[in-house]
Order: structure tokens, then C-alpha cells, then sequence
């Protein structure tokens, strides 16, 4: 198997991943940083948390893994060719690298409103006030990741015109949540579901990029 396919995939595996971590959240009635309910709600909900954090967890380290390999997989494609289309591809590596990055804060997050909703309640409106607004502040990397592979797919032509209306549509939905989330600093915010729908758009974005990684 070439690399360009095992990076395919990589990124196929990661919607999976996220799709099984998420459900297993709200399976687990965990918060999330998006439609949460009370602060009471809240300091219940993980303070009871226990193995429903845990066992999700579990498998974040791979999701951030095979999102690294698709990424270089993507980077290795589109690095060929003109300057401008090498240049944007180096934009969506970043915006990837940076994301794992943060989310790994906010996974730790989690683990700490757990400890802190069971010791010291006092303490959880802080912690869940930097998780929420850290989650759609990293939004802003998801985006960066569509807009550089994006156009750089959009230059070389390894993207066709559909796939990369779907990237810029995202990567701007994603944008725009990332800079309303100090509004959500409660996790209640209306506006919330807009980042939702611009990560279901790069969900469905990196599946389809994923299979024309596996077919190139």
C-alpha cells in the first residue's frame, strides 16, 4: 500500500473515530461544549462522569494519528507543482498540526472539570468556561486546514469544483463559530450549531478527500 493510500485511509479512520468518540459522549450524557445544559447540569453530569470520560478517550491519541498521516498524505500530493498551490498545501498542514495540538488541551480539560466537579465545585465554572471557548477557538484551525488544502487542491486540480466549494464553505461556517465562541463561554450559545454544521461539512470534506488520496 503507497502512503497517499494508507493516508487516505487515515482520514477515513478519523471521522469514524470522531464519530464513535462523540456518540460515546453523548451516550455517556457528558457535556458538550456545544448545547450544554445548566451549570448545575454541568458539575452533575461529570462528576458522575467516571469510565464514560475514560474509556472515549481511550482512543483520541489514534484519532489525532490518523489525522497527522492524512494531512502528510494530503501535503505530499499537493506539494508538486506551482509555488502558490505548495504554499496553501503548507497552510492545511499547519491548521491540522495546530488543532491536535489544542484539542489535546481540551481533552485534558475534560479530565480536569471531572476531578474539580467531584472536589471542588467552585472551580468547575473556570474550567468549563476556558473548555468551551477553547473548543471554538480551534475552529480557527480546522478552517486554516480546509482553506490551505482546499485551494491548493483547487490549483493543482487534484480537487474537483464541488469538492472545494464544500472545503471554502466549511472552512468559513468554521471560521465564523471560532469567532463567536467568546459568546459561548457557557456552552448555551444559539449560535453554537454553526460551528456543527461547518465540522460535519470537514467531516464529509476529508472523507472524500480520502478517497481520492486511496485512488491517486
Amino acid at each position: 500500500m503507497t502512503f497517499t493510500a494508507l493516508a487516505g485511509w487515515a482520514g477515513i479512520g478519523f471521522v469514524v473515530l470522531a464519530i464513535a468518540i462523540n456518540a460515546a459522549y453523548l451516550r455517556g450524557r457528558l457535556p458538550m461544549p456545544v448545547g450544554a445544559g445548566s451549570f448545575d447540569e454541568v458539575v452533575a453530569a461529570f462528576a458522575a462522569a467516571a469510565d464514560a470520560l475514560r474509556k472515549p478517550s481511550v482512543a483520541a491519541p489514534a484519532g489525532w494519528l490518523c489525522t497527522t498521516v492524512f494531512a502528510a498524505g494530503m501535503l505530499s500530493v499537493l506539494w508538486h507543482g506551482e509555488t502558490d498551490a505548495a504554499a496553501w498545501a503548507l497552510v492545511g498542514f499547519a491548521g491540522v498540526l495546530m488543532q491536535n495540538a489544542t484539542f489535546t488541551v481540551v481533552e485534558a480539560l475534560r479530565f480536569g472539570l471531572a476531578a474539580a466537579a467531584r472536589r471542588d465545585r467552585d472551580s468547575v465554572a473556570g474550567l468549563w468556561g476556558t473548555t468551551t471557548v477553547l473548543f471554538g477557538l480551534n475552529q480557527t484551525f480546522l478552517a486554516l486546514a480546509l482553506l490551505g488544502f482546499t485551494a491548493a487542491g483547487a490549483h493543482t486540480g487534484f480537487l474537483p469544483t464541488w469538492h472545494a466549494i464544500l472545503g471554502y464553505l466549511s472552512a468559513a461556517l468554521l471560521f465564523a463559530s471560532a469567532s463567536l465562541s467568546p459568546y459561548n463561554a457557557d456552552g448555551r450559545s444559539t449560535l453554537a450549531p454553526i460551528g456543527l454544521v461547518g465540522w460535519l461539512g470537514w467531516a464529509s470534506w476529508i472523507i472524500a478527500s480520502g478517497v481520492a488520496l486511496i485512488g491517486y
